[in-house]
């Protein structure tokens, strides 16, 4: 049995043309030995697998070979590899140092290639300085690393840098293509392209994906088995979901979506692939943007004639609601039915890029034409106004109808109408003051005019007037608006005819029962059925004196209240 070796090792570049996607380092390299500027240290910095260890290799072997065509010969003498995730420590370097003073015995340059130089210790870097600063005219550094920020200023000073990028999804298609063709193996382009793309630029993970890949599978390379190795949606899966969204399908929508979930794929796995779908779709709708599509030339045809049926407003809130869930799938306790009411939102969304069920309340009048209705016309007569007052004559009454619609005349009486004064300057709300003189102004915009001669004015005593006073002050208590109870407490008020007049000891107690008033008032006049009921409020300081009481007046008053306060006293000998 043949031993079997991995393509990763046995389709390795050997030069600089056969690196996949790093033309431009790979020139530099070559531009660099060919002009005599190699640099003696070089750093290889780039994610895993795009040609950092190999490049170096080809590097050490170019340099050695002087130009000359010497594939044969070997030069592994002279190529020392060293791995710093295992040999980190400083004795390891020094080892390393004693040996760069011994020059080479076959070629020109002693190169060291040192593997994930970030996994150095401190102490390894710092002895490591030196030599790397001013190395013998013999050797060549080559660092490499998938971590550049862990390695220190120091060390990064003394080298040159060269930044591999990822490998396109395009490079490593047609490298793939290439492979399967030296293999034999018959490869759909599009089965080729799901390997790459799951590579993530790493060209040592597609070769290796594809020797997983044709094990399964065989010499005959598609897309349905590449999909069932990997476990990858295929693209049909969002194919079928996009249409059935655009039909408003969601039982059906629900379904597939359900399918998916059976086959062992992941809720936020969908539902991301499906927002990149859409973002897909989106840049298909332009020829300027299509080239943004990472897909096969079959995948591309069924992308632009999917993207003519989606509307590109329909597309943009499909993604902002596909996203939004997949930022809240992991925090979220039913991570189903978080994306089965995504799929539904998405499905109830119209080519307008709104809703179904927008929130218009008003019914417009469309509606009517097309349901054969005819809105009925209403007239609102406009009150007549007096030249000689400004205030509005209530006792107007609607229109007569003309002769020629035999309607029968009524009068409605119209409510009593509200009149706002004007003349005041609306003061500035910046200080307490204002505040209250804002307040007081309000309170005497409140002007309401209405016909006298349809009020009550019957008349009432001071001791009706004080029955009705303590019952709203038991009302207002029993609504919890204590205050007011209390302030409506301090003074005994006072009749003058129809005027009810309080003496307060502060401008706040005035303050505060002036915007209660109305409440008060239209008690007191229902209960005393007299509309002619006002109050005058006024403000004593000197009053607020009788407020202040001693212990022993304190006593007297409880006592005036409940004379069982002096037997409790003397029975149990208390001090006041």
């Amino acid at each position: 049995m043949e031993h079997f070796i991995v393509s990763a090792r046995k389709y390795r570049p050997q030069t600089f043309k056969d690196v996949v996607g790093q033309q431009a380092i790979t020139n530099t390299l070559l531009n660099a030995i060919e002009n005599n500027h190699l640099a003696q240290a070089l750093l290889f910095t780039g994610p895993r697998g795009v040609g950092k260890t190999t490049c170096a290799r080809i590097l050490a072997k170019m340099i050695n070979s002087e130009g000359r065509d010497s594939g044969d010969e070997d030069y592994a003498f002279n190529i020392f590899e060293l791995d710093a995730a295992s040999n980190n420590s400083v004795d390891d370097i020094r080892n390393l140092t004693d040996q760069v003073r011994i020059p080479p015995q076959v070629g020109k340059y002693k190169v060291y290639i040192i593997d994930e130089v970030h996994m150095l210790s401190q102490s390894a870097f710092n002895a490591f300085l030196k030599t790397l600063e001013e190395p013998p005219k013999h050797c060549v550094f080559i660092l490499a690393t998938t971590e550049k920020h862990k390695i220190i200023p120091t060390i990064l000073s003394r080298c040159q840098i060269f930044d591999f990028k990822r490998i396109t999804v395009k490079d490593a298609k047609e490298y793939l293509k290439y492979i399967a063709e030296e293999q034999g193996v018959t490869a759909d382009d599009d089965a080729l392209h799901i390997i790459a793309q799951k590579a993530d630029g790493a060209m040592r993970d597609a070769l290796s994906i594809f020797d997983r890949v044709v094990s399964f599978s065989g010499k005959n390379l598609t897309r349905q088995a590449v999909t069932e190795n990997l476990n990858v949606l295929d693209y049909e899966t969002y194919f079928t979901s996009t249409d059935l969204i655009l039909e408003n399908n969601i039982p059906e929508l629900l379904l597939h979506f359900n399918s998916t979930l059976s086959k062992g794929f992941d809720g936020h796995h969908f539902i991301a692939g499906l927002a990149s779908h859409f973002r897909d779709l989106l840049v298909s709708k332009t020829p300027e943007t299509v080239d943004l599509l990472e897909v096969g030339d079959e995948t591309k045809k069924t992308y632009l004639e999917q993207a003519k049926k989606a509307p590109e407003s329909f597309l943009l809130k499909a993604i902002e609601l596909a996203n939004d869930c997949d930022l809240k799938y992991k925090s979220s306790k039913n991570q189903r039915l978080l994306v089965e009411l995504c799929l539904m939102q998405l499905a109830s969304i119209t080519f307008d890029g709104e809703k179904k069920n927008s929130n218009h309340y008003i019914i417009p009048a469309s509606y009517f034409k097309n349901k054969g209705i005819a809105p009925i016309p209403v007239k609102i007569p406009e009150p007549e106004t007096n030249k000689n007052t400004s205030k509005i004559d209530t006792k107007k009454s609607v229109e007569e109808p003309s002769s020629k619609e035999p309607v029968e005349q009524f009068k409605v009486k119209e409510p009593p109408k509200i009149v706002l004064d004007k003349t005041h300057k609306k003061p500035s709300g910046l200080s307490i003051s204002s505040i209250r003189k804002k307040k007081e102004h309000q309170i005497k915009q409140m002007d309401v005019v209405v016909d006298e001669e349809e009020l009550p004015k019957e008349d009432f005593t001071e001791k009706e007037l004080l029955s009705a006073w303590q019952q709203y002050v038991d009302s207002i208590q029993k609504k919890g608006q204590f205050n007011m109870a209390s302030i409506l407490t301090i003074d005994k008020p006072k009749l003058d005819g129809t005027t009810i007049k309080l003496v307060f000891p502060n401008e706040t107690n005035k303050y505060e029962l002036e915007r209660d008033q109305y409440n008060l008032l239209g008690f007191l006049r229902k209960k005393l059925n007299n509309f002619d009921i006002s109050l005058d409020i006024a403000v004593n300081e000197t009053k607020e004196k009788q407020f202040v009481y001693t212990t022993h007046e304190k006593f007297e008053k409880l006592k005036e209240k409940n004379p069982n306060i002096d037997i409790l006293r003397k029975t149990f000998d208390l001090d006041l």
